[in-house]
């Protein structure tokens, strides 16, 4: 259950009213809400999506948003939205909330609006730091989890730790185990709960229920643990300080999943993690001086290190086109601010479609090749980044189809249906997805790696990919990381014509068969993909 769907349930507990009439919540893909819904809980994504339907929110008449501080992409999208239809809607009661908020910073923003500090009910926390850097924090928070369970009475309160990532969550799960098993069975029980986002949802409960009279629980999380969840009974927490961080190079396409220092805010959140209930401990595993002096106040706002190209569509169908002037709290890098010129039919369709530009431009075009169903299932896999990391898949991977295409059989599979690679081929499945992904395209060169079409750069088809080693000429992909290369994830072959069939189309042409590829971009993000063959004997293509 989603926290949007678990605090409204909560409120409509507490109401008296059933769960989906006066109060109800919204989220992706789930509606629980009626025409007697007065109190709607959603999450931010969701409330930016309203505005397509409705972009003075007329049927709202007071919007809270909360955890301000986390400044989503969809967040601060949505405070230039709102700070507008304040403006002409004096009737409208806009609130942004957050624990650790620069209420300066936003009261400025929203025309000097005032401020006001309600006290918490939160326990003091004692904060203790190392008196040296930790070479090691991942054994570091393992050996003082173990610490605190060996010498604290049990029942005395349970252990949040903070990790990075699921891999790390694993790894740690595995040597508390180990480790636990070396201390044999005069001490108590120790529960290991994780919690990570791919974690089936049943599993999510396991950390919420009860910890067992003389037991302790020890909690290893993500960052989802730091305001998106409130875990009772924690009374230790131990922070490694670091957290992944996304970015985006604008002019590459590259996207990097790398680790890095939390900021201050985010340090104070994880602290306050043990002070709901009574009197916790944080124990910090760097020290004071890099906690004041190497840490930044404010986590840096996700619209700066991310790829905009859905923003930037769902703003055209909002009628916003001049970006570089969209009232930003903290404005995007300008080249990551995609020009293009006003919206097509095509376009105007793909705005609706909570997906990536590209994602949404091969649903478009299935609807071409009639094969809506099979790329619909195709595009939600890819957005399912569990999928990602689900070396699962790779069992799927027969005759070399590509990566999209095992997507596919892993869905008709689940749906213990026939599944015929020469059907996908009949039914255009490929050239759907090539119709989505044109700028996504690559050549192989002589020495195994990829050359992309676009902004030309030196890439590699990923390990994990059922291609990794058949290498065929072209290829389209889903999207480019930074690893420990510069790796191409989810690829698929393509045939170079059908690059010319898509040029063809957006440039209606005819004799299709006239013109070769061409690797080309222009400074529009158009594709030009096509030049005129010379007659044969006249020498080299113009």
């Amino acid at each position: 259950m989603s926290v949007a769907a678990r605090v409204a349930a909560r409120v409509a507990q507490e109401m008296g009213v059933k769960l989906g009439h006066e109060v109800g919540y919204s989220i992706r893909f789930e509606d629980c809400t009626s025409e007697n819904t007065i109190l709607e809980y959603m999450t931010d994504g969701m409330l930016l999506r309203e505005f397509l339907g409705e972009p003075d929110l007329a049927s709202y008449s007071v919007i809270m948003v909360d955890e301000a501080h986390e400044r989503t992409l969809s967040m601060d999208i949505l405070f230039g939205l709102v700070k507008v239809i304040s403006r002409f809607r004096p009737d409208l009661k806009l609130l942004i909330s957050s624990a650790t908020l620069d209420a300066e910073k936003f009261s400025d923003y929203f025309d000097c609006a005032p401020i006001f500090k309600i006290p918490g009910r939160r326990f003091p926390v004692e904060i203790h730091y190392t008196k040296a850097p930790e070479a090691d924090y991942l054994d570091a928070a393992v050996v003082t989890a173990l610490q605190i369970h060996v010498t604290q009475p049990p029942g005395d309160g349970d252990i949040l730790i903070f990790f990075t990532g699921q891999e790390e969550i694993e790894t740690a799960e595995e040597i508390i185990k180990h480790r636990i098993k070396g201390l044999g069975t005069k001490i108590a029980e120790l529960i290991i709960c994780p919690i990570y986002a791919n974690l089936p949802t049943e599993l999510h409960a396991k950390i919420f229920e009860p910890t067992p009279e003389g037991n302790r629980k020890v909690v290893l999380a993500t960052n989802i643990a730091e305001t998106s969840l409130t875990i009772d009974g924690i009374k230790y927490v131990i922070d490694p300080g670091f957290s992944k961080m996304k970015s985006y190079n604008p002019r590459t396409g590259m996207e990097s999943l790398l680790v890095a220092p939390i900021s201050k805010a985010s340090a104070n959140q994880r602290a306050g993690r043990s002070g709901r209930t009574g009197p916790g401990k944080c124990f910090r595993l760097y020290t004071a001086y890099n906690y004041m002096n190497d840490l930044d106040d404010n986590t840096i706002p996700e619209i700066q290190r991310t790829n905009l190209a859905n923003v930037v569509l769902c703003l055209k169908g909002l009628g916003i086109h001049d970006f570089l002037n969209f009232d930003f709290m903290d404005p995007p890098p300008a080249e990551a601010l995609l020009k293009l010129g006003e919206l097509t039919k095509l376009g105007r369709r793909m705005a609706e479609f909570p997906l990536d530009p590209m994602l949404s431009k091969m649903i478009a075009a299935s609807d071409k090749y009639k094969c809506s169903d099979e790329i619909i299932s195709i595009a939600a896999m890819l957005s399912d980044k569990q999928v990602h990391e689900d070396n699962a898949r790779m069992n799927f991977h027969v005759g070399n189809v590509g990566d999209h295409i095992a997507l596919l059989k892993v869905y008709s599979s689940w749906k213990e249906t026939n599944f015929s690679t020469l059907w996908c081929y009949e039914n255009y499945i490929q050239k759907a997805i090539t119709s989505g992904f044109p700028p996504h395209s690559a050549k192989l060169q002589k020495n195994g790696s990829y050359r992309t079409v676009k902004h030309p750069q030196t890439v590699n088809v990923h390990p994990s990919s059922g291609l990794a080693q058949a290498l065929p000429r072209w290829v389209v992909y889903h999207e480019l990381v930074l690893t420990t290369k510069e790796y191409m994830r989810q690829v698929t072959e393509l045939k170079p014509e059908w690059l010319v069939e898509i040029a063809a189309h957006y440039y209606q042409l005819k004799d299709v068969e006239d013109y070769f590829v061409v690797p080309f971009f222009n400074s529009n993000n158009v594709i030009l993909l096509l030049d005129k063959k010379m007659p044969r004997g006249s020498g080299r293509a113009s």
